[in-house]
């Protein structure tokens, strides 16, 4: 974790009451902001909470699709904690999503997912990670239209599946839904990161400050 921060949870103090979205305020149980290093190179990103997450306040917890991604980040190393656990102990790594509040009944809207776009935006400005792995065809689609010069639909998350996308002053590395990933997947998507990004130097130049 980053010397200067104090915790892993909401490092960044945003509003844990947010009611910007009538349709999912009474909805969710929780409104799930970012979790992680606040110094990391890697941002995972998935389109909204699972329900574990919802009911924990935490996110990728409480429920399998977490634990598939808590499993990830152990063997990459972000993660020094077991897979089923509620706090997970996370070093260059920040876990967020583009909405965040789960409705227990639909997806988000294209309007929610706009109304919450602030907080990402600012989650990405001060991290200012090096690698986004966005999680899933809808994050793929929402993060390769700003950081790339490809459009909505341009690249299958299936296709895309643990490959790198040169970004603009990021790389992505999309993954496919949690809940639809296979083990096989899983274990491509890790060993992509360990053979071809870990294996070179992926830091641009931005003047970020050395870990």
């Amino acid at each position: 974790m980053d010397a200067e921060q104090d915790s892993l949870a909401n490092p960044f103090s945003m509003d844990a009451e947010c009611r910007n979205c009538e349709g999912l305020c009474d909805a969710r149980s929780n409104v799930v902001h970012g979790y992680g290093d606040v110094g990391g190179e890697f941002l995972f990103v998935a389109e909204r909470p699972h329900a574990g997450a919802d009911e924990s306040g935490v996110p990728f917890t409480g429920d399998a699709a977490g634990e598939r991604l808590q499993r990830v980040l152990g063997d990459l190393g972000f993660a020094r904690s077991p897979p089923d656990a509620d706090e997970p102990e996370l070093q260059n790594a920040f876990l967020t999503y583009l909405t965040r509040c789960r409705h227990p009944d639909r997806r988000p809207t294209d309007e929610e997912i706009r109304t919450c776009e602030p907080y990402l935006n600012a989650e990405i400005r001060m991290i200012n990670p090096e690698i986004i792995v966005p999680i899933g065809q809808r994050t793929l689609d929402a993060l390769a239209t700003d950081y790339t010069t490809n459009r909505p639909g341009d690249v299958d998350v299936a296709n895309a599946h643990a490959t790198t996308i040169r970004g603009r002053g990021f790389e992505l590395v999309p993954m496919v839904d949690l809940e639809r990933q296979t083990d096989e997947q899983t274990e491509a998507f890790v060993d992509h990161l360990l053979e071809n990004v870990f294996s070179r130097d992926y830091r641009q130049t931005k003047g970020r400050r050395g870990r």
